[in-house]
C-alpha cells in the first residue's frame, strides 16, 4: 500500500511528500504520508487518483474526508493514512512535528503551534 501511495503522489507531482513510520507510536496505521498540493483542484485530483488506484489494486474503496473543500484531505488507506494539504494548512497543523517526522523552522511560517489550536482537525471535525 505504501508503495502505491508514494507512486500515485509522485505521478501527480505532490509537493514535499513525507512518510512517517508510525511503528510504536500508534495502532491506527503503519505509516502516515503527508503531501502538499498547489491548490484545491490539485489536491482533489490527487485524492481522486489515489482512490481509483487503491480500488484498482483490488482493495476496498478508502474513506475520504475533506475533499469538498480540499484544504486538508484525509484518505484512510488502512495501513497507510494519507494527508493532503494546501501549504498554509500544512504549516498550521504541522503533523510532521506532532508525529515525529521531519521538521524545520523554515517550514513553519508564521503558523500557530498546533498544540495551541482548539479542536485542531479536518474542517468537518469542527462541528463534532
Amino acid at each position: 500500500m505504501l508503495d502505491l501511495v508514494k507512486r500515485s503522489l509522485d505521478d501527480d507531482i505532490a509537493d514535499d511528500v513525507v512518510v512517517i513510520d508510525l511503528a510504536g507510536k500508534t495502532t491506527i496505521a503503519d505509516y502516515m504520508v503527508i503531501g502538499s498540493g498547489r491548490n484545491p483542484r490539485h489536491i482533489g485530483a490527487m485524492a481522486d487518483h489515489l482512490k481509483a488506484k487503491i480500488k484498482g489494486a483490488g482493495l476496498r474503496s478508502p474513506p475520504i474526508e475533506g475533499q469538498a473543500q480540499a484544504e486538508w484531505v484525509l484518505i484512510d488507506g488502512g495501513d497507510v493514512i494519507v494527508h493532503l494539504f494546501r501549504p498554509e494548512s500544512r504549516a498550521l497543523y504541522n503533523l510532521e512535528k506532532l508525529w515525529g517526522g521531519r521538521w524545520t523552522e523554515a517550514e513553519s511560517g508564521d503558523a500557530t503551534d498546533p498544540g495551541e489550536v482548539s479542536g485542531a482537525g479536518p474542517p468537518e471535525a469542527a462541528g463534532t
